[in-house]
């Protein structure tokens, strides 16, 4: 027999025992009384109305945090120029999950207000210098507070006529309040969800009482639905006034009967409504009554036919499994000489067979990957030889071409044309040179022969040293170079050398894809944690076109490069310029040799925006580094 059958049979069989049981004893045993279960449904209803609710507050002081902590938003609305925080706030919206979003001055008055139709596209209803018509804008301005708490309310948006639930917090600039951010959602969402996770229909209601949503059926939203299911004074008060659910009283609609609940909708210390929770009378069967001796033999002998079934099943299945389990065991532990030697016709010897073939043709091809990473690792070791070849032999051609090129310009100090083909010659060798001793860094550390000299090193000066090489590539590129807290860094033990090198390289990076007029920042920091080694932090970041995440680790590999390398532009520091790609390689081996840490950060790659990229480096300030790699 298969052994689906053998487990699908006795287990169908038992579900159908447990399921006609548990019917049995849903619809006659648990509940005492119809009023009872309908009580205790509309407590467990309210009480889910309010946690949904919560968890709505939640995404919205999110979605309102993130608009309000946007970079630039505080500082447009301190300006008050709307359309740049209209700029910023929009972008942000497309990926929130809120209805309307507002924003408003110091004064008060309207800066944005988009609003997301039903097709979700994102509609500007902006009314410029509109007062605000929400009584939470204008209590957070008054408080004046930057520690200001969220505040909430229902309210109507005279815009598209809809009630929305909106929260609000204050934006903040420079340690000002310099507006506030609203983010809402209308009742036509909350509404349907409010009913689906209470498995009961909602209403709200207003201040005076007055039901503003409901999700009964199609009922709508007519006068005199209004009238038929709006709450008098007292018991609006006695609700407000009460802690917790409050059971109301049946209501008649369509010739049918509901029972009612009533609550009060709160966030923090703000009411925001009363809301209703409502089930039907016939949401709960006629109870009935049976003896607790019932009820026990028939899930005591649930239980025993359990046991014996399972108890066989177990035999006949978990046996071959353990042989199984055992094989893979010894499989991963590296012997792949074992095998199960499970013979049957069920899909479980199948499987057996299935796995001992596998690991016969896994165990060819290892010997075979073993041989093949043998010959792998010849070849690299020949490539790693080759390039050293290739650079000590190039280097003599360059010294000689870069000698007669020095020649021919101090003897043509007359000729202007020839002084212009001296120049991109010596220039060219330059480059050749800076080339060929990139590769022979790489081989170096492919070789571990980079050689260390510690000593004691002022990371400033380092730094200082790489900003005067590029000055004149600043200044072609109008690039903004700037450091920060790079004085107050400490000494520490390295080679000056090699790590003005490894910034070189990054530095470098940074500036051919950073576009003209762009910036970069060199921020230093001390790093450490009790009972850990004392470290500096040094962060390299550009507003260039960034990193896409998939490449942030291979552009550490020798050779790798981005893009499409045919289009780069051939000079070192220009826009996109071309190279080797063994910068960032030959950086990564000088940290590793002084037992630091290497990595880079990017939203992603994007030449329109330019996201930007940042490059951390961590060394040890005491590391002793080692004496080569």
């Amino acid at each position: 027999m298969s052994i689906r059958f053998k487990v699908i049979l006795p287990y169908l069989l038992l579900t159908l025992i447990v399921a006609v049981t548990g019917a049995y004893v849903v619809t006659r045993l648990v509940s005492s009384s119809l009023g009872e279960r309908l009580s205790n449904q509309l407590l467990e209803a309210g009480r889910v109305v309010s946690d949904t609710m919560t968890r709505q507050e939640i995404d919205h002081l999110e979605s309102a945090q993130l608009i309000a902590y946007t970079r630039g938003v505080g500082e447009a609305l301190s300006a008050g120029n709307a359309d740049q925080a209209s700029v910023l706030a929009k972008p942000a919206m497309a990926g929130l999950r809120v209805e309307s979003l507002m924003l408003f001055d110091a004064q008060g008055l309207e800066s944005i207000h988009f609003i997301r139709e039903f097709n979700g596209m994102v509609t500007d209803v902006t009314t410029p210098g509109r007062p605000s018509t929400l009584s939470i804008v204008g209590d957070l301005l008054a408080e004046n507070n930057p520690e200001s708490l969220p505040r909430r309310t229902l309210a109507l948006d005279t815009i598209d006529r809809r009630y929305y639930y909106f929260t609000a917090i204050p934006v903040v600039f420079e340690d000002q309040v310099v507006g506030a951010v609203v983010v809402g959602t209308s009742l036509n969402v909350i509404m349907p969800l409010l009913k689906s996770t209470s498995l009961a229909d909602v209403i709200l209601y207003d201040e005076s009482g007055q039901a503003i949503a409901t999700t009964l059926g199609q009922q709508g939203m007519d006068d005199l639905f209004k009238q038929t299911v709006s709450i008098e004074d007292e018991l609006y008060r006695s609700v407000v006034n009460g802690n917790g659910i409050v059971p109301g009283r049946d209501l008649g609609f369509d010739d049918r009967s509901y029972r009612v609940a009533y609550g009060q909708l709160k966030m923090a210390e703000d009411r925001l409504a009363v809301f209703a929770v409502i089930l039907s009378s016939e949401y709960v069967a006629e109870s009935g009554s049976l003896s607790r001796r019932n009820y026990a033999f028939l899930y005591g002998a649930a239980m025993v036919a359990v046991i014996l079934i399972g108890y066989f099943v177990a035999r006949l299945i978990i046996n071959p499994l353990l042989k199984l389990v055992r094989t893979s065991r010894a499989i991963a532990g590296g012997d792949l000489t074992m095998r199960t030697e499970i013979k049957s016709r069920d899909e479980i010897g199948v499987l057996a067979n299935t796995f001992d073939e596998m690991t016969e043709h896994l165990q060819q091809r290892t010997l075979e990957l073993e041989k093949t990473n043998k010959i792998l690792e010849q070849m690299d070791r020949t490539k790693v030889r080759f390039i050293q070849v290739a650079a000590h032999e190039l280097r003599t051609p360059l010294t000689l071409v870069q000698g007669y090129s020095q020649m021919v310009e101090i003897k043509s100090k007359d000729n202007k044309d020839l002084i212009r083909y001296t120049t991109g010659i010596l220039e060219g060798t330059a480059r050749m040179v800076d080339i060929i001793d990139n590769m022979l860094d790489v081989s170096r550390i492919d070789t571990n022969q980079l050689q260390l000299k510690p000593a004691e090193v002022h990371m400033d000066e380092v730094i200082e040293k790489v900003e005067k090489t590029f000055q004149p590539a600043f200044e072609e590129r109008k690039l903004t170079f700037s450091t920060e807290g790079l004085v107050h860094l400490p000494l520490i033990q390295g080679d000056k050398d090699l790590l003005y090198k490894l910034f070189y390289h990054i530095i470098v990076n940074a500036i051919k894809y950073t576009p003209d007029g762009g910036h970069i920042l060199v921020s230093g920091s001390l790093l450490g944690e009790t009972g850990k080694e004392l470290q500096i932090q040094i962060a390299v970041r550009d507003n260039g076109i960034g990193i896409d995440p998939q490449n942030q680790k291979l552009v550490f590999e020798k050779f790798y490069q981005t893009g499409e390398v045919l289009l780069h532009s051939s000079g070192k520091t220009k826009f996109m310029g071309g190279g080797p790609g063994l910068g960032l390689a030959i950086a990564r081996g000088i940290v590793t040799a002084h037992r630091g840490s290497i990595w880079l950060e990017s939203p992603g790659f994007n030449e329109m925006t330019n996201p930007g990229t940042t490059v951390f480096v961590q060394l040890p300030v005491n590391g002793h580094p080692r004496e080569s790699i």
